[in-house]
């Protein structure tokens, strides 16, 4: 399958310990690719490395760059002085501020424009999180654990509606039935970090 990246010998230690170890990865074009894999085996440090924020000691990432792709951290970096409609419209061209209503529908948080987020439960956070990400124009969005604390039909919902964005999803989550519910399972163990 040809993919939008290809992850090819990826080699990443912090000093003694190699998290990743000539670790290579395609990524399909379209669709939610769920990680799933023990906490600490080095699925969050091959989100990073996607995004930039990890340097390689070897290897390479094809067909896309860092600058392209989202980030969503498994914590979830609000604003408190930033009402909810405005953590979308600060990473929104001004031009796409009419697509708010429809970012806030695919998370499930209408009505909630002018909160600020102390007057959101934790899972409502963690969905503004998710929508921030999401307002962002990539090729690619990298979700570490996006629906911790979110309940479950809620995130299944939330997971249909990330199938149908037009760019690949790569998320973590150690949720079984969400993993259940994702386009593709990548089985992972390590570190180093390795497929099953």
């Amino acid at each position: 399958m040809d993919g939008l990246i290809a992850c090819k010998e990826l080699t990443v230690s912090f000093g003694d310990r190699a998290v990743l170890n000539r670790f290579s990865f395609q990524i399909p074009d379209r669709g939610v690719i769920a990680l799933s894999g023990p906490s600490g085996c080095g699925k969050t440090t091959l989100l990073r490395v996607l995004a930039g924020l990890q340097p390689l000691q070897g290897g390479m990432v094809e067909g896309g760059t860092p600058q392209q792709t989202a980030l969503l951290f498994q914590d979830d970096r609000l604003l408190p002085w930033r009402t909810v409609k405005q953590h979308l419209t600060d990473v929104l061209p001004k031009s796409r501020w009419q697509e708010v209503p429809g970012l806030l529908a695919l998370v499930e948080l209408e009505g909630e424009e002018t909160s600020l987020p102390s007057a959101l439960s934790g899972g409502m956070g963690r969905r503004l999180a998710l929508a921030r990400c999401l307002a962002l124009d990539a090729r690619l969005y990298l979700l570490d654990e996006p629906f911790a604390g979110i309940d479950l039909p809620r995130a299944l919902r939330i997971l249909e509606r990330l199938k149908g964005l037009p760019a690949p999803v790569l998320l973590v989550s150690h949720e079984p039935a969400v993993l259940s519910a994702a386009g593709t399972v990548v089985e992972l163990d390590g570190p180093p970090l390795h497929k099953r």
